[in-house]
């Protein structure tokens, strides 16, 4: 044998090993994730200001933060299996080129339809690109520790975004207008679509037929569950729309299961929900995000309305907690193979419970250094730890043609979960509120308590599914 063809031959060691994912797809891939979920919450501490702007009624206002959640819920399914059946990079690419024309329209607003139309349109482009981010990262990193490091990643983006967008939303509002929170997904939505066709590999496509009563009766049942619960909140269980939408979305949903247990080729799959870790992760994907988002609003009014915080003053507010998210992202990948799931999932379902429970003792009078960062904290860190071997458990044992769907199912039930949540919450704030106990601020807490505490029934309920988990490492 020559020289020249021992130099030919491929090392053993890496003869018929995939080639290495390019260094620039996690962030591509993660910056869309962030991008989409921040967009629920940068809005939040600007309320005010586009209600002077735009001429928002009180009740309308509601509107901009859950014309977003709402869309993007319900479509989720839909958008995961487009994307197994479409192809997973088209989908990524066409999802975010839809979110980022989006926002620029929603940047032009100068009425309130214009602008709840924008964030109609953004929460479409969501549901397309979200189930794809998850779907490429299983794809692209196929070496066990690779794809959880990746997956730890994904999750810290998913559960911290909610934070970073309070913060960011703060900050825009403060120094340049609320228009800038919208403004600033432009550039790097367009980064997203010109990058990924170059650097991020499309997974092979397959041949099959969309599952169109399914993707129907499916996204319009969680489209009407999800304004069921919204319009409950101001309009009461009593009103005719909020128990037609109600009975409509259970009538969808239960014609959705039926659907997809027959066909051939379903929406979504219901062997995903077979395995026990993997229901039991998606029961947490649920539970988890309603305490997350009860923090996050009411939490925000309170440090606006009855502490007096600055816009500017409350984003920064919500920092350490985000800090937390990230520093145990780093952290994850190390700790999961070592102990597994259920005692990480075990213990940041633990103190996620305790931080809720101590926000229940919040009056007028507590300040944010004695009040609010420990319970801050508590959550940042349980939810850094719950949520990461979640991601992980789902997507690391399902079959490649099913990563799609089950990235979508994830989603779906984390943007449910969350506008659920905060509906069934802000329904607990409005009966305690509509009876004064005291002063407004002081009934205004009293409605906030009482919600924290509905929360923290949430929180351990979360902790009970979670002792379900096998001891197993990842």
């Amino acid at each position: 044998m020559t020289e020249r063809t021992l130099r030919a031959e491929p090392r053993p060691e890496t003869a018929g090993a995939p080639p290495s994912p390019h260094r620039l797809v996690l962030p591509i891939v993660l910056t869309c994730q962030l991008m989409l979920i921040l967009d629920a919450t940068v809005m939040n501490v600007a309320l005010p200001r586009i209600q002077s702007d735009l001429g928002f009624t009180d009740t309308g206002l509601s509107w901009v933060m859950t014309a977003y959640s709402l869309v993007f819920g319900g479509l989720l399914l839909l958008g995961g299996r487009a994307g197994d059946l479409f192809g997973r990079r088209r989908t990524f690419v066409v999802g975010a080129a839809v979110f980022t024309a989006a926002s620029l329209l929603g940047g032009l607003a100068g009425s309130a339809e214009m602008l709840i139309a924008a964030r109609v349109l953004q929460g479409v482009g969501a549901a397309l690109a979200g189930p794809s981010t998850l779907a490429l990262i299983t794809s692209t990193f196929t070496e066990a520790k690779a794809r959880v490091r990746a997956l730890a990643l994904f999750s810290a983006m998913s559960s911290g975004g909610f934070a970073i967008g309070l913060l960011l939303g703060g900050l825009l509002t403060e120094w340049i207008s609320w228009r800038a929170a919208l403004y600033i997904n432009v550039p790097f939505g367009l980064a997203i679509v010109l990058l990924t066709p170059r650097y991020v590999a499309d997974p092979p496509r397959r041949r099959a037929r969309l599952d169109l009563p399914g993707a129907f009766t499916g996204t319009f049942g969680v489209g009407s569950l999800v304004f069921a619960f919204t319009h409950a909140a101001s309009d009461g269980w009593g009103d005719t729309i909020t128990l037609g939408a109600l009975a409509a979305g259970l009538a969808l949903l239960a014609a959705f299961v039926t659907i997809e247990r027959r066909v051939s080729e379903p929406l979504i799959p219901l062997r995903l929900f077979a395995e026990r870790d993997r229901a039991a992760a998606y029961v947490n994907f649920f539970l988890g995000p309603m305490a997350m988002m009860s923090m996050f609003f009411f939490l925000t009014q309170f440090l606006q309305d009855i502490a007096g915080f600055a816009a500017l003053e409350t984003g920064f507010a919500f920092l350490p907690m985000a800090v937390c998210m990230f520093g145990l992202s780093r952290l994850i990948p190390k700790l999961l193979p070592r102990f597994g799931p259920k005692p990480l999932a075990l213990t940041g379902t633990a103190l996620m419970t305790g931080g809720v429970v101590w926000l229940t003792t919040l009056t007028t009078d507590s300040g944010y250094f004695s009040h609010l960062l420990g319970p801050m904290l508590l959550m940042g860190i349980g939810a850094g730890l719950a949520f990461s071997p979640l991601s992980v458990i789902i997507m690391a044992t399902v079959p490649t043609d099913d990563a799609g769907a089950a990235g979508g199912a994830l989603q779906t039930l984390q943007q449910v979960g969350a506008t659920l949540g905060l509906a069934i919450l802000i329904t607990v704030f409005g009966a305690v509120t509509r009876t004064p106990s005291g002063s407004p601020a002081e009934t205004t807490v009293d409605g906030m308590t009482a919600a924290f505490t509905t929360a923290a029934v949430v929180t351990a309920t979360s902790f009970l599914v979670a002792l379900s988990f096998r001891r197993r490492t990842a």
